[in-house]
């Protein structure tokens, strides 16, 4: 009886590892858009959200394609260092980098703050906050999860 009960226990747990998992079907369903599309979009997602004028508008046009094309040629040059040999980046190179990245925000805050009204600009500054916030909720929970899964490993 008792080696009945074992064989059961092991024929069931294997079952359960033998199951094939998705990490995310749903993301393998979703097409993907283009960058124009996704430009439409989140210049109307700006539009609702801030009470765009037509004006307005036009010019955030103009700053998110430009965004999008500096963005996709960033993606695009990690795709093609990912695949080379990794290596860590000096300090000065970090520097660099970190300091290139706050010109550009900053010269995005000028730019806003002559688009946008006082009030418009003062609720855009809201979003990026909230969206900040809730990107750097998204990382620590990946991180832990990693974490989590180191310590599996053991």
């Amino acid at each position: 009886m008792k080696k009945l009960f074992i064989v059961a226990l092991l024929v069931v747990g294997l079952t359960s590892f033998a199951q094939e998992r998705k990490a995310r079907p749903e993301k393998a369903r979703m097409e993907q858009m283009t960058s124009e599309q996704r430009n439409q979009l989140h210049l109307k997602k700006m539009a609702l959200d801030l009470d765009l004028s037509a004006s307005q508008q036009r010019e955030m046009s103009k700053i998110i394609a430009e965004q999008s094309a500096t963005r996709d040629a960033r993606m695009a040059e990690r795709k093609a260092n990912r695949n080379s040999v990794k290596k860590q980046l000096t300090a000065n190179e970090r520097f660099a980098k970190k300091n290139q990245m706050l010109d550009e925000q900053i010269v995005m805050k000028e730019r806003m703050k002559k688009i946008l009204s006082a009030d418009q600009y003062k609720k855009w500054e809201n979003m990026k906050g909230k969206r900040h916030q809730g990107m750097k909720k998204r990382m620590m929970h990946k991180k832990d999860r990693k974490a989590a899964k180191m310590g599996d490993k053991k």
